[in-house]
């Protein structure tokens, strides 16, 4: 597959000719939202067997094999060349696939309010063959150690039908917060903590589930080693079933990295009793904050490269979202962003008639527009781009895949990379 990034007065026709492939085959790929209107700086995921390449000024066929993983013989092969032949700038090379390896995927859906969207739940249909795990959010602990459960509707026929694993999501969560008391209850009175553990395993063997996550957040600092002793006697428990046990981590960069979110968890013995972690590496920007990439790649890689220092590679999920946000400049404290799916921010930009652009530092997109009532707009969001970034960085470090926050945000060209660059692991159920 290849990575196209629109240039003015470009149409579909025009791009469809030069790769070889279709408008039709294009527009289906991306569900291209605005097929007769294209935005300049907006991207498209070619789907073709391999991808091209244009010669630029200062390339060799050494540099360019160098580059795609392949050797300079190979080059020439496939392209009918000769090995040493001068190429000319704008000269076009066709690069073959790169091997793929294994990786896994979660996504958490999030049902909202009394029933289950038909949307949502499409959402779940749709992106399940791209997933290990699907992980419906959250089963609420409470502080008697009974549980809140979540809307589950057909998740659990959609994960079988897929080969995923139903993973089940337990939060301290106190009407939809965080709540540190309700952790201190379930981390140190040991009979609400038999309790909540036999309540955990009843739900799981009723409903199928396979690994148990736990979500903790904002725990009292003074609770971590509990937190630690916690996950040791559940991950006993849990082993006796067959299932799995995994975590949900603050984006720390340093083991005593200090604030509410981080100082409970802890990456090294996390890394040691539970069989993986998804790390959160996302909402740097955030509604109630400045405007942001949501996931810039450079905290995303600080938190990443500290994270295998303390545990292995092979137990770490990347934490990556499925969305943007759409801020009202000026900025002022207070204020709240929308939230948009990378579906959405086309239509936006498609409609205001303005460019995208792409941060290379932030490795994100974003553009600035003006809205009917003449207020200024800054969204940033994800495109191929920067999905292609942070899978070359889950490749660079070795890790062991990635995982979504989180579906019914439209972002088609995600799981077309995903295929592109990974074969997902199935596990069997």
């Amino acid at each position: 597959m290849q990575i196209h990034v629109v240039r003015r007065n470009e149409t579909l026709t025009q791009i469809a000719q030069a790769y070889g492939t279709t408008v039709a085959e294009i527009v289906d790929a991306n569900d291209v939202p605005n097929p007769n209107d294209l935005v300049v700086g907006q991207t498209l995921v070619i789907p073709i067997v391999g991808s091209f390449y244009w010669v630029q000024p200062g390339d060799s066929l050494w540099s360019i094999a160098r580059r795609f993983g392949t050797t300079p013989e190979e080059l020439a092969r496939i392209n009918g060349i000769s090995v040493n032949q001068q190429l000319q700038v704008g000269f076009r090379l066709y690069i073959p696939p790169r091997p793929k390896r294994n990786a896994e995927f979660n996504a958490y859906v999030e049902p909202r309010g009394t029933a289950v969207a038909p949307a949502l739940e499409q959402s779940a249909r749709e992106a399940a063959p791209y997933l290990t795990y699907l992980a419906p959010f959250s089963f609420q602990a409470r502080r008697d150690g009974t549980l809140r459960e979540p809307l589950l509707n057909e998740f659990p026929a959609i994960a079988r039908a897929n080969r995923n694993v139903l993973m089940m999501v337990i939060t301290n969560q106190e009407e939809d917060q965080f709540s540190d008391e309700l952790g201190r209850i379930l981390l140190n009175d040991i009979a609400i903590q038999d309790r909540f553990l036999n309540n955990i395993v009843a739900a799981a063997r009723r409903h199928g589930f396979r690994d148990i996550h736990f979500d903790f957040e904002y725990l009292r600092p003074e609770d971590r080693e509990a937190y630690n002793r916690f996950l040791r006697k559940a991950r006993d428990r849990f082993r006796q079933e067959g299932w799995l046990i995994s975590t949900a981590l603050a984006p720390k960069t340093r083991a005593d990295q200090p604030g509410r979110w981080y100082e409970a968890h802890d990456y090294r013995a996390h890394g040691e009793i539970v069989d993986f972690v998804v790390i959160m590496t996302y909402e740097w920007g955030y509604s109630g904050g400045p405007p942001m990439a949501v996931s810039p790649i450079g905290p995303v890689r600080d938190v990443l490269e500290y994270a295998v220092t303390e545990m292995a590679p092979s137990k770490i999920m990347m934490g990556q979202n499925l969305y943007g946000y759409d801020w009202t400049l000026p900025y002022r404290p207070g204020t709240v962003a929308r939230a948009v799916s990378p579906q959405q921010a086309i239509q936006i930009a498609a409609r205001y008639d303005v460019p995208i652009q792409y941060d290379t530092r932030a490795q994100a997109p974003f553009f600035n527009y003006t809205d009917d009532n003449g207020r200024r707009h800054v969204v940033w969001f994800e495109d191929a781009r920067s999905i292609q970034a942070k899978f070359d960085l889950v490749k660079e470090l070795n890790l062991r895949g990635m995982s979504y926050w989180k579906l019914g945000l439209a972002f088609p060209q995600n799981w077309l990379l995903i295929t592109e660059n990974f074969n997902v692991t199935k596990r069997e159920t």
